[in-house]
């Protein structure tokens, strides 16, 4: 695509150290405030940016991106960092009606089977041989040079599915623009999550974006709102995402704080939003949501996958140390809670209480991954193993398992801070593609994987 390759002169694909320049100590302090619900949505406004230009060291924005060289100063000039305080009100809502609202009527209640389902045995475990980093997807230094066309200058996850054939949607968390600095998200013009595009299948020198969702001139725009309230929901977050047809489908969690015990969070709920216009708007269902019940509910962290006429989703509770759940529903249901049918001890059932769904793969798992590979027949879940600090592969015959054991792919050792782990859907025979973010860098990375059987 004319413009949309790397600029030379520009990109890196070097990790940033793990002793930052700038960090911002969070300080929180309590504070009330009025939360109305249902909660009002902002509108979704969007902007045709038009082609690239073709040289892709041309800025198309000069006017908004040539000044975001962040000062130096004393501390970065010595090599220490810059310590700061950052005050974020935790707040206590006080629910209030909110706007009128028109819902669609619900879908109708559906009775599902029950059906067995026993494992299979597992196979023999793949064999991770060399993994490279490949290129870094967004930022500065990025094949794409986010920061100068999207003003995507910190980010992270990057979770990917076919949107049709020859494309592949990209999606993104939190997102950072001017001002930024790692560790994490730190710096002004806060996204909840963005969405790009890419249809580059030589995978083997970077992973090319050539658009984003854009709400005006190279900024990409925010797909679903998020109240941006610390303790009511401060972020809404993808999981994964998938098409049908022409309908695109995005699994979410809404987050009700981050500032909870070391290696987990606090949702409020998992949910499952749509988008009929590939991928520019979405809607977040009314009824497509799983509440997290007492903070133990499966299913707040989903990865959702088609396959055969069902859509399998995969689902963890709200940290980095739960188990995996499973379920599964007809094509044509997904919206449809009733519909879905969970696996429990060797069958698919509509269990009354979705956290009843049996483990199919022992704690501790987070940040999911999973796809059906055509040309091998196995299934392959990605993920991050806090207990082997890395992020690791299993494959079945099935979905529901039996998983071989866990493969580390990559560490922590080589890459402190690391997290993520999805897989691309044009990974092909022994080239295993998969996105990385760390928190040192606040960006995502393309890594490739060799892997036999």
């Amino acid at each position: 695509m004319p413009g949309a390759g790397p600029c030379a002169s520009d990109v890196s694909n070097e990790v940033g150290s793990i002793i930052p320049e700038e960090l911002d100590i969070p300080i929180p302090y309590p504070a009330i405030t009025t939360v109305p619900y249902p909660a009002p949505e902002p509108p979704q406004e969007r902007y045709d940016p038009g082609p690239l230009p073709p040289d892709p060291c041309t800025d198309p924005c000069p006017d908004l991106t040539d000044d975001d060289q962040r000062p130096s100063n004393l501390s970065s000039e010595i090599g220490i960092p810059r310590l700061g305080l950052d005050f974020n009100p935790f707040y206590f809502g006080i629910p209030v009606p909110g706007p009128e609202q028109e819902l669609p009527p619900p879908p109708p209640e559906a009775d599902p089977p029950v059906e067995a389902a026993p494992r299979a045995p597992a196979p023999s475990r793949p064999v991770v041989g060399d993994v490279t980093r490949v290129s870094k997807v967004t930022g500065e230094g990025s094949i794409s040079r986010t920061h100068k066309r999207y003003q995507v200058y910190g980010t992270d996850l990057g979770i990917m599915w076919e949107t049709q054939p020859g494309q592949v949607a990209v999606a993104f968390g939190d997102t950072v623009g001017k001002g930024f600095h790692p560790p994490g998200g730190q710096g002004g013009d806060w996204r909840s999550n963005v969405l790009g595009f890419s249809t580059d299948r030589n995978l083997a020198n970077g992973m090319t974006l050539d658009s984003m969702v854009q709400d005006s001139r190279c900024h990409a725009a925010e797909l679903l709102s998020s109240r941006k309230l610390d303790n009511v929901e401060i972020t809404t977050i993808p999981t994964s995402g998938f098409a049908v047809g022409d309908r695109q489908y995005m699994s979410y969690m809404s987050i009700r704080t981050w500032n909870s015990i070391p290696a987990t969070w606090w949702t409020n709920h998992g949910g499952i939003a749509y988008s009929d216009d590939g991928g520019s708007t979405w809607t977040k269902d009314p009824y497509a949501k799983w509440e997290n019940i007492f903070g133990v509910t499966k299913f707040q962290v989903q990865a959702m996958v088609p396959h055969e006429g069902y859509v399998y989703m995969f689902g963890t509770p709200n940290t980095r140390l739960g188990s995996v759940g499973l379920a599964r529903v007809p094509e044509d249901q997904v919206l449809n809670k009733s519909a879905y049918q969970y696996w429990q001890n060797d069958v698919w059932t509509p269990v009354a209480d979705y956290t009843e769904a049996s483990t199919i793969v022992s704690a501790p798992v987070a940040e999911l991954s999973v796809r059906f590979d055509e040309a091998s027949g196995k299934w392959q879940m990605s993920y991050l193993d806090t207990s082997k600090a890395a992020i690791s592969l299993r494959e079945s015959d099935t979905p529901q398992g039996a998983w071989t054991d866990s493969v580390p792919m990559v560490s922590a050792l080589e890459y402190p801070e690391l997290y993520g782990g999805f897989i691309h859907p044009w990974s092909t025979g022994r080239d295993l593609y998969f996105t990385m973010s760390t928190w040192s860098d606040y960006n995502v990375f393309l890594m490739r994987a060799d892997v036999t059987r």
